[in-house]
Parts: structure tokens; C-alpha cells; sequence
């Protein structure tokens, strides 16, 4: 009899914290649907590099794409058993300049932070449910930011949005358990090359947090693993920042 692998839908993942998630989940055991707005090609070869993999183009900030994707997603394996709500879109706005935060920055971040992962969700959630039916709760993970949890972040509308993602998670913890856990996990400082010249960021997670560096992205796929693999953990906001948060 042919075991069938599990299907792990992970947005955002032609790069950074996504691509390592993507690696890490295909690694174990898990066909995995790749995805981003652009860079196709990136993602094309991404799927070949692991084999039972496809990538799916969409824009996150139209609802028709949200859609199509988790339709695409589903249709090759019949089944999608996790889903990673990794994509989202920053933009850096010092917090005491009211005026540059715009209604439409504002409704920008929030339309691809926020709104997209719950529509993700509500069209993932008959599939997610199956899972369930064939013997392990679906899985759905969002990818936050400290910004989220602590008064920090790019700016306030970007902040704003990942607190909104963390209370969104819990509220659908509450309503979808048991069939499906959603749980989500608050990165601080991750190495990737947006970040590689943020000096005065790396030289704070040097020398405030207990770990003295800031993660990499295979350190939060290493996170997304273990929250994956459970069957109980749900609502949980992991806070994943080297322990910067206690100082």
C-alpha cells in the first residue's frame, strides 16, 4: 500500500523564513505547495530541488488569488493538511510620524498581514478538517513579528497588524479546535538579506539577548517543526527572539 504524504501549503516561500520552512518540512515527509507574488522562476526551481513540490504564483492582496491558491494547492495530492501563513508585506515608518502612516499604508498591511491569512484559512478549512478525519488535527501556523507582542517594529500600522494576527490566531484556536490547531510563532531579528544591513538592529540581539545573535531562518522552521508535529499544542504565540524579551 502507498503511504500517502502529507501536504504543507507554505506562502512566501521562494526566500527567507518561508524557503527555510519549506526545506525543513519536505525534509520531513511533506509534499509541499510553494508560493510568492513574483520570482517564479525561484520557485519552479525550488520545486524540482525537492522533489514532491509545485509552485503556485499569486497576489495575496487580491481575494480571487486566495482563492486559486488554496483550490491549486489542494487539487494535485487531493489534500492539504498544514498551512504556513508566512508571506507579508512591512513598511518602515518612524512610530512618531503620524502623518507618513496613511490610511492606505494602513489598509495596504492589513489587507496582506491580516485579512489574507483569515481568507486563506476559511477557504483551507474543509481540507484542513479532512486531515483531521483521516487521523491528525490540521495544522495552521502564522507567522507573526515581536513587533506584535512588544511596543516595536518597522511602524505602527506594521505592528498594529501582527498584534492583530497574534488575536486572530488565538480566536481561531478557539473556534476550528479540534479538528484544527492554529498556533503561530513571533519571530525578533531573523538573518536573511533584507535585514543584513540593519547594524544598529544586529547590535542590539549581540548584546541584550541571552543567545547574543539573532536567528536564522532555519531557526524558526526548526519552531514551525515542532509546533507541526504536535497534535495538542493550539492558540500558543511562540515568541521566538533569542530571549530578547526578557531584558
Amino acid at each position: 500500500m502507498t503511504i500517502r504524504r502529507p501536504v504543507a501549503l507554505i506562502t512566501g516561500s521562494t526566500s527567507g523564513i518561508g524557503a527555510a520552512v519549506a526545506r525543513r518540512l519536505s525534509s520531513d515527509g511533506y509534499s509541499v505547495v510553494l508560493h510568492s507574488r513574483s520570482s517564479p522562476e525561484t520557485g519552479h526551481a525550488m520545486a524540482r530541488e525537492l522533489g514532491s513540490a509545485i509552485y503556485i504564483q499569486a497576489d495575496l492582496a487580491n481575494d480571487a488569488d486566495r482563492v486559486r491558491l488554496i483550490r491549486e494547492s489542494v487539487a494535485p495530492w487531493g489534500r492539504l493538511d498544514v498551512l504556513i501563513n508566512n508571506a507579508g508585506i512591512s513598511r518602515v515608518i518612524p512610530h512618531a510620524d503620524l502623518i507618513a502612516a496613511t490610511p492606505a499604508i494602513w489598509q495596504e498591511l492589513y489587507e496582506v498581514n491580516v485579512i489574507a491569512p483569515f481568507r486563506l484559512i476559511a477557504e483551507a478549512e474543509p481540507a484542513l478538517r479532512e486531515a483531521a478525519r483521516r487521523g491528525r488535527p490540521g495544522s495552521v501556523i502564522n507567522i507573526s513579528s515581536h513587533a506584535g507582542v512588544r511596543p516595536k517594529g518597522a511602524s505602527i500600522p506594521y505592528s498594529a497588524t501582527k498584534a492583530a494576527l497574534n488575536h486572530m490566531t488565538r480566536l481561531l484556536a478557539l473556534s476550528l479546535g479540534p479538528d484544527i490547531r492554529v498556533n503561530g510563532i513571533a519571530p525578533g531579528l531573523v538573518d536573511t538579506p533584507l535585514t543584513a544591513d540593519w547594524t544598529q538592529a544586529q547590535d542590539l540581539w549581540k548584546t541584550r539577548a541571552p543567545m547574543r545573535r539573532s536567528a536564522k531562518p532555519e531557526d524558526i522552521a526548526q519552531a514551525v517543526a515542532v509546533l507541526v508535529a504536535s497534535d495538542y499544542l493550539t492558540g500558543e504565540i511562540l515568541l521566538s527572539d533569542g530571549g530578547l524579551n526578557l531584558t
